[in-house]
């Protein structure tokens, strides 16, 4: 026991402080899935012997249901709200009030983010973390200690030197790429997506059920003092500030010091320009005068200190009526419904378009034309419709709406192919893959790849001049452009962009890399058929797809012919690979597009079907990760594939072994995982060895 207690205690530690620095000092040592397997092993620990389970443990913070509501919890030191200010004029007399009250020309403030999120507080014994609440009324909160401790930013116990009692405010926020991670998860699986990331903070701390608090992925930074017994804090709130750091509690890294009203508003002006670069909501800065003695001098009004005030920016939430629903289709062919709305400024920004994501938001939401909306703003995210304002629809006098409900389309508003929306699917996509000029850069691109029809020197910056100049519009087009074009087309991009060459100002034009490029879209004229099946670009079908499907029909006219029964008997095609197979196929569009490459002299070797029933590794299914030093991937693949095995690219239950080469990462993870057999290079090499044709 004297053993499993100290690995206990040792596991105690190293989470602690792999948490510190993650949170704190934001420089972490360890991978997540290392984290994952300490946490694991104490758990395991702490169960087999319930006694070694600390107040601290880390462990603690799984969550589990609450038996009933919250309790009361009557703050110390009351949770005083701030009074705001929206001018610079404003800002000026605050500042004024207190120099004259003072007497001191130029009072130093300590200057931090106005975070949105929900305040709290937490109260520390000894260190160790007893009891969180929220700010509630100021004078009273909600007990929300379990779901505090879910929060990994929270410390469970401080470091260093404690005070026997010491309560900290701080904000509890979501960061923006969590919240935007956490709603497109929600938007896959159909759920409700959190409104913002403010009511995604709030909502999840009243959760009876810490577990989802848990899977919600919130943060926390302390910014104030609460009530302190057996503990000095240093004479300025700056100092306080790094005495929390000291402590292991996350402060802002955006804190700072100004001095006089110059140097409010000049930080003011800073965290504004950045506001949109911020990992987290603001809806404001806030200022405090640094000195404690200053602040205790200066006192407080009503229920807000003197010393402090919140200089707000304008609301990032306005509401404006919706003019008309249209769709965009995105690059990969996902339809996009959007709200013209009536112009309305939102942070600064005039707002006129604002997206409803998909058929289902529309529906949870029952956004209608002629609706009264609320829209956000934050950001670098296109603004989106928070809520309809529905005691403001427009209705007849019988009480009957004015505007049918929204319905997707049922063809691409764009090229006129159908619109599917696959089950289990949340966006509805456009079918006309080949052909749509909405989908056409992305295509072009995946079409001109390596691994796809391999023409050199036609990159991403290119295909962009060549579509938006009206060169290109589906990828059988490459083949019918001249040197000409190519030289044309510069000409005009050159111009458009205003950086023409001074050799071409000469009269001199460059032109090697116009026919190195003609030679390069030549010379992928011809080609093999799981080169062309690849490069078309259908959903689902990477490499080794395509080779499965070339051996398995021998011939595009054989695969375009195949029913979604036949394309079941391909080994590793599923139903939702064999549906999106069939669908592009089934589209005319794609169809026409492939006789177009076909007249403009691309071709691709076909012979019978090749469906391999001999070799050791017949029915076995192989992935291949990380680096091998005696031979390239593909050919180790192509090897293994000579011999009967199908090479996959993800690690399931149903893989037969996982060959794990130098910096192997997440498919060699997920193989130990499931308990999927591993070879090493060695091993491969010694049986490609003993097997060699």
């Amino acid at each position: 026991m004297g053993e499993v207690a100290k690995r206990a205690a040792r596991l105690r530690e190293l989470i602690d402080e792999a948490n510190y620095r993650y949170h704190v000092l934001d420089d972490p040592t360890i991978a997540d899935v290392r984290y994952d397997a300490l946490m694991r092993e104490l758990e395991e620990i702490e169960q087999a012997h319930p006694e070694l389970r600390s107040p601290d443990s880390p462990t603690l913070r799984v969550g589990a249901k609450a038996q009933g509501e919250f309790a009361p919890v009557h703050h110390a030191k009351p949770m005083l709200s701030l009074g705001n200010a929206f001018s610079e004029q404003e800002v000026r007399e605050f500042v004024a009030r207190i120099s004259t009250s003072l007497g001191e020309p130029a009072p130093s403030f300590s200057t931090e983010p106005k975070l949105d999120g929900l305040a709290i507080s937490l109260r520390y014994e000894d260190g160790v973390f007893v009891r969180g609440a929220t700010r509630g009324d100021g004078a009273t909160g909600e007990d929300v200690t379990a779901n505090l401790r879910t929060i990994r930013a929270i410390p469970l116990r401080l470091r260093g030197d404690a005070p026997k009692l010491i309560e900290v405010r701080g904000e509890v926020f979501m960061p923006r790429a969590a919240f935007e991670a956490f709603n497109a998860r929600a938007r896959a699986k159909g759920d409700k997506p959190l409104a913002n990331p403010r009511n995604g903070a709030a909502g999840s701390l009243r959760q009876l059920d810490s577990r989802i608090t848990a899977s919600r992925p919130l943060s926390f930074y302390a910014y104030a003092l609460g009530a302190i017994s057996g503990w000095t804090p240093a004479p300025r709130h700056s100092g306080v500030l790094q005495q929390f750091r000291d402590f292991g509690l996350p402060v802002c890294p955006d804190v700072g010091i100004a001095v006089g009203a110059e140097g409010l508003l000049a930080y003011f002006e800073r965290i504004g320009a950045r506001r949109d670069k911020l990992p987290y909501d603001i809806d404001g800065v806030v200022y405090k005068l640094d000195r404690l003695d200053q602040q205790e001098a200066m006192g407080f009004v009503s229920r807000a200190p003197r010393w402090a005030l919140a200089h707000k920016f304008p609301a990032q939430e306005q509401t404006t009526r919706v003019e008309a629903i249209d769709v965009q289709v995105g690059r990969t062919g996902a339809i996009t419904p959007v709200a013209r709305l009536a112009p309305v400024n939102v942070a600064g920004v005039v707002v006129t378009n604002a997206t409803l994501h998909n058929a289902d938001q529309i529906a949870r939401l029952d956004v209608r034309v002629g609706d009264s909306v609320i829209v956000r703003r934050a950001g670098d995210v296109i603004p989106e419709v928070v809520s309809v304002v529905l005691d403001e629809r427009p209705r007849d006098d019988d009480g009957t709406p004015l505007n049918p409900p929204f319905s997707m389309p049922t063809s691409c508003p764009v090229c006129g192919s159908d619109v599917v929306r696959e089950e289990g699917e949340v966006a509805a996509r456009c079918t006309g893959e080949l052909f749509c000029p909405a989908q056409r850069k992305q295509s072009l691109i995946h079409f001109a790849s390596r691994r796809a029809m391999d023409i050199e020197g036609l990159g991403d910056r290119l295909i962009d001049d060549l579509v938006e100049l009206g060169y290109l519009s589906t990828v059988a087009d490459l083949y019918r452009l001249t040197l000409d074009d190519f030289l044309e087309m510069r000409r005009r991009a050159d111009q458009r962009d205003g950086t023409v060459p001074e050799t071409a100002k000469g009269g001199k034009v460059a032109s090697k890399w116009a026919q190195n490029l003609l030679d390069s879209i030549a010379g992928s004229r011809a080609t093999t058929l799981e080169r062309v099946l690849f490069a078309l670009g259908i959903r689902d079908v990477g490499e080794s797809t395509a080779k499965t499907l070339a051996r398995h029909f021998g011939s595009l006219d054989a695969l375009m012919s195949a029913d979604e029964a036949q394309l079941l008997d391909v080994p590793d095609v599923g139903p939702v690979v064999a549906r999106r197979i069939a669908t592009f196929f089934h589209e005319a569009h794609n169809r026409e597009v492939i006789a177009k490459l076909r007249a403009a002299g691309v071709a691709w070797a076909e012979g019978p079907p090749q469906r391999s029933t001999e070799g050791p590794l017949v029915g076995k299914t192989v992935v291949l990760t990380g680096a091998l030093s005696g031979m390239s991937r593909d050919l180790a693949g192509d090897r293994l594939e000579a011999l009967g095995a199908k090479v996959s690219g993800s690690v399931s239950k149903k893989t037969s072994f996982v060959v794990a080469g130098e910096a192997a990462g997440s498919k060699l993870e997920k193989a130990i995982e499931l308990g999927v057999e591993v070879w090493d290079e060695a091993r491969l090499l010694d049986f490609l060895d003993k097997h060699a044709q």
